[in-house]
């Protein structure tokens, strides 16, 4: 449960910090929204290392999976574009990966 947490909380960090400088850069936003989004893309780098597993490669390539689907949440829940029969197979397949990459072994 707690690496979950960590999982999402760094997604939400990441996803969110780049889609305020998204907002910033292409679509007019004041500058300090690429500031905030900057700061959230550090807090990003800094909670994931609160992980407890041993090794970055593999922290990194799961979180990968977990990014996919925060990613296809976010764009369903904050932009309004409803995912299709695809994205939810592909962000499935993800999971699958991330749960295949975390399974405890020696």
């Amino acid at each position: 449960m707690y690496a979950a947490i960590l999982f999402i909380l760094a997604g939400v960090a990441e996803i969110g910090g780049g889609y305020l400088i998204w907002l910033w850069l292409r679509e007019g936003k004041p500058f300090y929204w690429g500031v905030f989004g900057g700061l959230a893309l550090a807090i990003y780098g800094v909670v994931a290392t609160f992980q407890t597993f041993p090794s970055f490669g593999r922290v990194y390539a799961a979180y990968g999976g977990v990014f996919i689907v925060l990613s296809v949440l976010w764009g369903w829940g904050i932009d309004k574009k409803t995912p299709d029969l695809f994205d939810w197979i592909g962000a499935a397949i993800c999971l699958v990966g991330v749960a295949i990459m975390l399974i405890p072994r020696s």
